[in-house]
């Protein structure tokens, strides 16, 4: 038993060394057949390590964006079209809520000075909001209760409007016309401060004025989107349940009236795309690995045909055919595993530059490289195994008449 396992370990390690040496002994034409393995491996490694990277950046910047907060769009019924100043009390205290902030939201046209701009972003957004972010407001004051209960006709502007209604002129104080209704600016806030899960849908706004009179120059009542911002400690699940059992009596228990969006459910969306984008590139890179397969397929076939000879020679002296059989796998696994992990390694360097080029995460996938080392591999065998199984099946009389 043991003469038999030693024998069987120097045979393999022969077929090593004699698979080497000519891989070696025929550079140019192993090269070429490695080079369609490397190819599809780098092509591999890179896409899906790429979409990796790329899903964990934008992720991570959903997280931070609707970290603590749930956001809510109320669709309406026949009876009831959204929620009234008394709903949003009776959801604000609720034991899993620390507070909400309505956003009303209007395109309107900009007027000042003779200048006029048209489709800003105007948002109506409550003193709570301004309490929560309390590094908004860049210059004068922020929006507070008054302004909410007085229905106030009082506005905050962007960098991006003073730059364009008030270059190099203080704002504060200045009157601009917001749908022909005149608003005094109180103050200056940051561009990207509009931040929540609801700027993901709705975008980025210009102007900030109070909810109640956004609601006055919609015509409407109602609020039909707002933000909730959890308790500390509290999931988003057990505070969208509370949000459920509070919001479905307001409806008289109807379906689709509303719908509560968490981050969770927003990253559970995004981990299912990517995960098909990321199947997809790599369906779509491995025809490569095919390609480099049949490149195998046809070298192996070649080298049958030139060593015919030897292979008369070694059956002649009694090797037999499972050991000719495995000499020729072994050699065309040698071939896809050098360009294999020639493969991983490019196609890692590839991916690191790529997301320093398009500034996302640089993830490393093992996932990628498993697959991208092991579809090599396989393509070895697979592609190798029917020129071992002729190389196997030589007759040695004829193969020895080639010499």
């Amino acid at each position: 038993m043991l003469k038999s396992v030693r024998s069987t370990i120097i045979m393999i390690h022969e077929c090593i060394s004699m698979s080497i040496s000519n891989i070696w002994g025929n550079k140019v034409r192993s090269f070429l057949t490695v080079l369609g393995i490397l190819i599809g491996v780098t092509a591999v490694i890179a896409l899906i390590t790429t979409v990796s990277g790329v899903s964990s950046s934008i992720a991570s910047s959903f997280t931070s964006l609707g970290a603590g907060t749930i956001s809510v769009s109320v669709a309406g019924s026949d009876l009831k079209e959204g929620l009234i100043k008394e709903d949003l009390a009776t959801l604000t205290a609720l034991a899993e809520v620390d507070g909400i902030t309505p956003t009303v939201s209007l395109r309107a046209q900009i007027t000042h000075a003779g200048k006029t701009s048209s489709n800003i972003n105007v948002s109506g957004k409550s003193s709570y909001y301004f309490h929560l972010n309390e590094d908004i407001v860049t210059h004068g004051r922020e929006l507070n209760f008054i302004d909410e209960d007085n229905i106030s006709f009082v506005c905050l502007v962007s960098d991006e409007i003073v730059e364009t209604f008030f270059f190099a002129v203080n704002p504060i104080g200045e009157t601009i016309y917001i749908n022909g209704t005149p608003f005094t600016i109180v103050g200056r806030f940051k561009e990207d401060s509009s931040s929540g899960i609801a700027a993901i849908f709705s975008g980025k706004s210009n102007i900030f004025i109070p909810y109640t009179t956004a609601l006055k120059m919609n015509n409407s009542s109602t609020i039909t989107n707002f933000t909730v911002y959890m308790a500390e400690g509290v999931t988003s699940d057990k505070a969208s349940s509370a949000l459920e059992t509070a919001m479905d009596p307001m409806f008289s228990y109807e379906e689709d009236t509303y719908t509560i969006t968490t981050m969770d459910s927003i990253e559970d969306t995004m981990e299912t795309m990517t995960g098909m984008m990321s199947t997809l590139l790599g369906g779509i890179a491995s025809i490569a690995l095919v390609v480099g397969g049949i490149g195998i397929m046809n070298m192996m076939l070649t080298t049958v045909t030139e060593r015919t000879m030897e292979i008369g020679l070694k059956k002649a002296l009694g090797a037999r055919s499972w050991q000719i059989q495995i000499q020729f796998l072994i050699e065309s696994f040698m071939l896809s595993l050098i360009g294999g992990i020639a493969g991983v390694l490019l196609g890692l360097l590839l991916s690191l530059i790529l997301s320093e080029v398009i500034g996302s995460t640089f993830v490393v996938s093992g996932k990628a490289i498993a697959l991208g080392v092991g579809f090599s591999a396989a393509v070895g065998i697979l592609f190798g195994w029917a020129p071992a199984r002729k190389a196997s099946r030589l007759n040695p009389i004829d193969a020895l008449r080639s010499m």
